[in-house]
């Protein structure tokens, strides 16, 4: 492939519009999980499918982390999305059906958690398609919101994902608001829904034996994720996490996750939202700007 390094906008996107949150909130608080499973330890490396070890630390998902992250929403009437890979679903329906019947947004995660790659198309797109079609058959819907596998993207999976029925993503990292994708031909792509790194709880709360790295505690991680809210939520933007149950289920990242729900409950002009909530809103105040403007 012929790498083209021309300078220029390399997300040609429109900047974020304005936005006004519902209810007179300031900020959106957007609460998203990562349920990859296994599927974070073989979709990339699939020789570990052979280190009972190393895919135990995606085993904690369906053994304790989903039921554990249930229980906290439950206990602090939140709602968030789930997006989850399709081989997770098939590996664990059971434990993923009670994340539907719990009331909680599907997401699509890709099928086996594999970093798309643009040199590989076909791949790429397969692993959307049977990604569909496992989430279909365990929960009986078409998710409509999408998180890159390992977090990449390129132009073509956008103009895929928008034709395959995706309304939004989740995945980049270069704005605080929602704002819409445009794909070949300036045509309207997906709505972005986009993250803030520091808010991916695998940084802080994830190792292995194979990879090791430092672990971050309490003192860490609950200053960090405050500041950081309190910085957005004062610019009038999206908080969104990128969180793990086979990391923030763990019993102290647990707590950790909670008082900083808590905090955020505190207030009284966050809207908490799932990620489908938040694209219906962006899409409503962009027709309403389009009648405005007739």
């Amino acid at each position: 492939m012929t790498y083209d390094l021309t300078p220029r906008p390399l997300n040609p996107a429109d900047k974020a519009p304005a936005m006004t949150w519902p209810n007179g909130a300031r900020s959106a608080l957007f609460i998203g999980f990562d349920v990859d499973a296994e599927t974070a330890w073989i979709g990339n490396n699939p020789s570990n499918i052979d280190r009972m070890v190393t895919t135990s630390h995606g085993g904690y998902d369906a053994r304790v982390g989903i039921g554990k992250i249930l229980e906290l929403m439950e206990e602090l009437s939140l709602k968030a999305t789930f997006f989850t890979p399709g081989w997770t679903a098939l590996a664990h329906a059971e434990v993923c059906e009670g994340i539907l019947k719990a009331g909680h947004e599907i997401g699509h995660h890709g099928y086996l958690h594999k970093m798309p790659d643009r040199e590989k198309l076909d791949e790429t797109f397969e692993e959307i398609d049977r990604g569909f079609e496992a989430l279909e058959k365990i929960f009986g819907i078409r998710p409509v919101g999408y998180r890159a596998p390992s977090g990449e993207n390129f132009p073509e999976l956008l103009a895929y994902l928008a034709k395959s029925g995706i309304r939004y993503s989740s995945s980049f990292r270069d704005d605080i608001l929602p704002y819409r994708h445009r794909s070949a031909g300036d045509r309207p792509g997906v709505v972005e829904i986009p993250v803030n790194f520091a808010f991916d709880d695998w940084n802080f709360g994830m190792s292995s034996r194979t990879s090791p790295r430092p672990l971050f505690g309490r003192d860490t991680v609950l200053p960090l994720w405050i500041e950081e809210f309190e910085a957005t939520h004062a610019w009038g933007g999206v908080t969104t996490l990128v969180l793990h149950p086979q990391v923030s289920g763990r019993p102290m990242r647990w707590h950790i996750l909670r008082d900083f729900l808590r905090h955020v409950q505190s207030k009284d002009d966050v809207w908490i939202a799932t990620g489908a909530q938040i694209t219906d809103h962006f899409e409503t105040l962009e027709k309403e700007r389009k009648a405005s403007s007739v």
